[in-house]
């Protein structure tokens, strides 16, 4: 005669991976790589076309010329020293802001690809970091734009002697400024590394916390490293990414909490059901056992 099962072996047959038989063969995943670069692409290039009729690209060196301009003498210009700089900077200019105009897309194809081996738990706190992480590269960039690149010129103009006309080439120009871009863009996903070290337990946080003051020299190290040689861009990169990891630390709690697996989340209010049934069970015990 068969023995009745027990609830404990009926629970844990019923709780099955759910990513169990959707092993995929490498050609599989090849061709979902290629799709999803594909799909990059087009995204790339539509913005490129839209950019190409409105502003334009002379419209777009005239916007991320403004901050040194309002430096310069009233009539002066940037100049070209190359050849070939009037025709391939206002592209590369383009396709900057191409690029930087479909970031979330490309997140999102770059999650999309990896998608298909993540848990349900899982997939529902990747598009908010989608999200979350592209406005944080946007206001480090418009922060770049609207507020580093003001001062640092302001600072560089200050030191100008009156003999000397400072007349910027636009290409040295266009490389500084897309180095700030991407320097500040990186580093303000400092929340974003944060609140997966602590939740994937890669860095407890405690630790994180324990490092703060090494990673304040950290960041003063780097801004140092990837800004020009001026104090106002060093300290409006090391100063905010200082900031940005406290915000991180805060932040991780929260996300631990929200993006635990469903099992995860129950383990511990079975553990407290377990105790108290076997204290009750204890309680009775000793109570039918004790003498009359």
């Amino acid at each position: 005669m068969t023995s009745p099962e027990s609830p404990g072996t009926a629970g844990d047959k019923a709780k099955t991976d759910e990513l169990s038989g959707t092993e995929q063969p490498f050609v599989v995943h090849l061709m979902e790589l290629r799709d999803r670069l594909l799909y990059s692409v087009y995204g790339v290039v539509a913005a490129v076309l839209l950019l190409a009729i409105w502003p334009g690209p002379s419209g777009l060196i005239d916007v991320i010329a403004m901050p040194i301009r309002a430096h310069m003498p009233p009539d002066a210009k940037l100049i070209a020293v190359g050849v070939f700089s009037p025709f391939f900077v206002p592209l590369k200019v383009l396709f900057m802001v191409a690029v930087l105009l479909v970031l979330p897309w490309l997140m999102y194809q770059a999650w999309a690809f990896v998608a298909p081996g993540l848990y349900s738990h899982e997939k529902k706190f990747a598009l908010p970091l989608i999200i979350f992480g592209s406005f944080l590269a946007y206001v480090g960039i418009a922060f770049v734009q609207f507020f580093v690149l003001d001062k640092m010129f302001a600072f560089i103009q200050g030191f100008t002697p009156a003999s000397v006309a400072a007349t910027p080439d636009i290409a040295s120009y266009v490389e500084a400024i897309l180095s700030l871009y991407i320097a500040f863009g990186l580093a303000f996903q400092v929340p974003i590394v944060v609140m997966l070290l602590v939740r994937f337990n890669i860095v407890p946080l405690d630790k994180l916390k324990a490092f703060r003051g090494y990673f304040i020299v950290l960041a003063f190290v780097i801004a140092a490293v990837v800004t020009p040689p001026d104090v106002i861009s060093q300290l409006a990169l090391a100063i905010p990414m200082c900031i940005l990891y406290e915000v991180g630390m805060v932040a991780a709690k929260w996300f631990v909490k929200v993006s635990k697996a469903p099992d995860a989340a129950e383990a511990p209010d079975a553990a407290t059901e377990t105790a108290a049934s076997s204290d009750a069970a204890t309680s009775d015990t000793s109570g039918t056992s004790a003498p009359r």
